[in-house]
């Protein structure tokens, strides 16, 4: 081909109309939960993976990650690792972004994502058997200075094993043993395998007639609960609760941010979302990325308020 012919070819090319980059969702979309299916923050995100898929007519699937309770958060660090274009979404609780970066894991520190927002708060109980030789936490720590309990939770670092912890030194007693586990259910108790456990509501909900809820975990009493004083009143220091969210890595484009909020935005305001917050005693909202910043900002100063009562 000629110069000029190339010339030629160049400037027939140049007036053609540009062709626009791809309008976000092209391709399948991936929401990676670090933890089993079944939990509200998998039930919820779902919920948002269907909607999505039905919303802009691209497939949109959960990937359930288990294995991350208090780290490695196995899933966190996929969607820290997948390219940042949208297309692989973390739903994670608020200990991802809290204590990720201190846990030693690379891909987590710095903090590698940026919020999209903050959907569910969690109902989190302490909870035991229910033919345990005590019903409240000032009994728990009488009956723990003699006798050896074990405490089950999701992940040492957690924000609830954090303040379960804090709440046995504030009684004056330790758990002889705790262990962590990626489900913490009616078998969990009826097994044996732990005497005292924080989890959710929804993962006890089966058998909630037969245990005993010493107290719940957050700044509210949950209404399915409603005789369980919640840890805030009785220590208010240790006021703190546990939350989810959708989280992308920071060179996401604002784009697919936008997109992905307002099918979040709308599944929290649906009838199907209040019907479960009405069942599980969760705090199903939205909350917008700077409002979700705003409140990392103010767990880490919780956060850092629990872990000094810890280390004195």
């Amino acid at each position: 081909m000629t110069r000029f012919a190339k010339l030629a070819l160049g400037t027939a090319l140049a007036a053609l109309p540009v062709a626009a980059l791809a309008e976000y969702p092209e391709k399948p979309v991936e929401f990676v939960v670090p933890f089993p299916p079944g939990d509200l923050e998998d039930i919820l995100t779902r919920m948002i993976a269907d909607e999505f898929q039905s919303e802009y007519g691209v497939a949109a699937a959960v990937v359930n990650k288990p294995g991350g309770g208090g780290g490695p958060f196995p899933g966190a660090v996929d969607v820290a690792n997948a390219d940042a274009d949208g297309y692989t979404i973390g739903s994670f609780v608020s200990d991802v972004p809290l204590s990720g970066p201190d846990i030693g894991i690379p891909a987590l520190s710095p903090n590698p994502f940026e919020p999209i927002g903050i959907f569910v708060t969690y109902p989190f109980v302490i909870a035991t058997s229910g033919d345990a030789p005590y019903d409240t936490l000032d009994e728990l720590a009488a009956y723990a200075q003699d006798n050896d309990v074990a405490l089950g939770h999701f992940g040492a670092m957690l924000t609830p094993t954090q303040i379960t912890f804090a709440v046995a030194k504030a009684k004056g007693f330790d758990f002889a043993y705790e262990a962590a586990f990626d489900a913490l259910d009616c078998n969990s108790l009826a097994s044996g395998d732990v005497d005292v456990m924080n989890t959710t509501l929804q993962q006890v909900f089966p058998c909630l007639d037969s245990i005993k809820v010493l107290a719940s975990i957050g700044s509210e009493r949950i209404p399915l609960t409603p005789d369980a004083p919640t840890v805030g009143e009785l220590l208010p220091e240790l006021d703190l609760a546990l939350w989810n969210g959708l989280f992308v890595a920071a060179d996401v484009p604002q784009e697919a941010r936008d997109k992905i909020a307002a099918v979040a935005e709308k599944v929290m305001a649906s009838e199907a979302a209040r019907t479960l917050a009405a069942d599980t005693g969760a705090l199903i909202y939205w909350q917008d990325a700077a409002e979700s910043e705003a409140q990392i900002e103010a767990d880490m100063t919780a956060r850092g308020a629990i872990g000094a009562l810890l280390d004195e």
